[in-house]
């Protein structure tokens, strides 16, 4: 799983899209966030792993003993640390609005990352960008610089991020464009896939670069990329 992994890391996100599309027209157990996030490493390699998700608040606070709190933030830690790796943590901000509290930042990144999780994907905010850990990435709703009330509610359940539903254990893939989540049985057609997408878009846009393109070559085009099948993917 971990090569097939680093293979997918290779296509972005919108590609990886694509080719659920092509591979399950459907759309069964596939989601995608349907809103503007924000990455806060643009420019790293896409994320790819396995889902772990958690559910917050921030606007008001727990209610908890520090003793409580001690507890439940040990359980959580622990179930961050046992979650089948590479783990992208999928979180859900319970406030409305969200984003009130960021409680991703610079320590918690640290210690999840530490934990063994690759990043977060969430509906939250984050903030202290500037001193945020390498090697972990966040794609968030809003960029804050309080963290609130910022509390875990649950954890391991499924979520619902800024439109992308979510179970644990599912795959997942972003990038700067945002996430998109699908069933571990489609992963291992994933890269074949992808490179059907780049070779029919290839035809596309090699197309439309030449001096004397028109309506016509572009209906040309598009039949000439259909040709290609997976067979053809290399």
């Amino acid at each position: 799983m971990h090569d097939l992994i680093r293979e997918l890391s290779t296509f972005d996100t919108p590609t990886i899209c694509n080719a659920l599309d092509l591979l399950s027209p459907e759309r069964s157990d596939i989601s995608f966030t349907d809103r503007t996030l924000i990455c806060a490493f643009p420019d790293a390699p896409p994320m790819v792993g396995l889902a772990a998700t958690a559910r917050i608040r921030s606007r008001v606070p727990a209610g908890r003993s520090a003793q409580e709190a001690a507890a439940i933030r040990g359980n959580y830690y622990t179930y961050v640390q046992q979650a089948p790796g590479p783990a992208v943590m999928v979180v859900q901000d319970l406030d409305q609005p969200t984003g009130f509290g960021g409680i991703w930042g610079d320590v918690n990144a640290a210690i999840h990352k530490g934990l063994g999780a690759i990043g977060v994907i969430t509906d939250g905010a984050f903030r202290d960008w500037p001193l945020l850990p390498k090697g972990f990435q966040i794609v968030a709703a809003a960029v804050t610089p309080s963290h609130g009330h910022g509390h875990i509610v649950d954890w391991g359940t499924p979520v619902e991020v800024a439109g992308l539903h979510t179970r644990p254990g599912q795959l997942i893939h972003a990038d700067r464009h945002g996430a998109v989540s699908f069933p571990a049985e489609l992963a291992g057609k994933l890269p074949a896939a992808a490179r059907l997408i780049q070779r029919r878009e290839k035809v596309l846009i090699e197309a439309a670069r030449q001096p004397k393109f028109s309506a016509e070559a572009a209906v040309a085009a598009f039949a000439a990329a259909a040709k290609l099948g997976l067979d053809e993917a290399g």
